[in-house]
């Protein structure tokens, strides 16, 4: 298998990446910008997020979705102008992260649980889901820092990353969009879950910024294949024309002021044997 190659860096701290329209569509946190790579390598910025973005979705009607971390609420893309669908404030516990949108524009958003900049003591976190009309509910709770998500292509499974805990959490997904039956994916030996993106034939890879490789993982844990990043991995997506190039977002771990100075952040990608699903 080929090694992995850059596809673009200068960047302060990438994550959330999402394959859309045949372009690469990631935050760069601490840049404050939403923007989209295409194949040839021209960047477009999107949008700025002033209080951080994060986790990307779009409505069934094909609007951005964003997740603004540090004032904890979901945005909507019309045009040139960010709306607020919802305020995730009372919900949310610190700072709000990644996200995944249902086929029904159902947001599942997680939150840090504690500030980790700081070292204060891990605590448990929410998954919010926030219905299309801004309507906002508690999904999940006591979570161990809920980070990465995936819904399967059917529609009835959510998978999201406790990265505190080291594994994947699955639910099953009525079809009001509440989740029930609570379990265990996948228990990580070694490796703390970030991002993750899901493949044709149901594996899930898993960035796993600590010990700075990607995973390839199936349900009940086995690990079926491993690439060692170089920095810190945060987030993974399957991407490209036919969905087989695993983007990986890599930087420096650091406070933001840190990176946006010195600008560590790439974006890396190699090809795999299963596209995305």
């Amino acid at each position: 298998m080929a090694d992995l190659r850059t596809v673009i860096d200068g960047l302060a701290f990438p994550e959330g990446p999402r394959w859309h329209d045949g372009r690469l569509w990631f935050s760069d946190q601490h840049a404050h910008q939403v923007l989209a790579l295409d194949p040839s390598g021209t960047v477009e910025e999107i949008v700025r997020v002033d209080q951080q973005p994060s986790g990307l979705g779009w409505t069934p009607d094909g609007a951005l979705l964003v997740v603004s971390m540090i004032d904890q609420r979901l945005l909507r893309l019309d045009g040139h102008d960010l709306t607020e669908i919802a305020d995730l404030s009372a919900l949310a516990v610190f700072h709000c992260n990644d996200m995944v949108v249902s086929a029904e524009g159902r947001a599942y958003v997680g939150s840090f649980g504690f500030d980790l900049d700081r070292g204060e003591r891990p605590r448990t976190a929410p998954l919010v889901e926030v219905e299309p009309d801004g309507r906002t509910s508690l999904a999940a709770d006591e979570l161990q820092f809920p980070n990465g998500s995936v819904i399967t292509a059917d529609g009835k499974t959510l998978v999201v990353a406790e990265t505190v805990a080291g594994r994947l959490t699955a639910f099953t997904i009525e079809p009001d969009g509440t989740l029930t039956n609570r379990r265990v994916w996948a228990q990580l030996e070694g490796a703390l879950p970030d991002g993750i993106c899901l493949d044709a034939e149901g594996a899930i890879w898993i960035a796993c910024p600590l010990s700075r490789r990607c995973l390839r993982v199936r349900e009940g844990g086995e690990v079926v294949d491993e690439i060692p990043t170089g920095d810190a991995a945060f987030a993974c997506m399957l991407g490209g024309d036919d969905r087989a190039t695993l983007y990986i977002c890599t930087s420096a771990m650091g406070l933001a002021s840190d990176t946006v100075v010195s600008r560590p952040g790439r974006i890396q990608a190699r090809e795999v044997d299963v596209g995305g699903a």
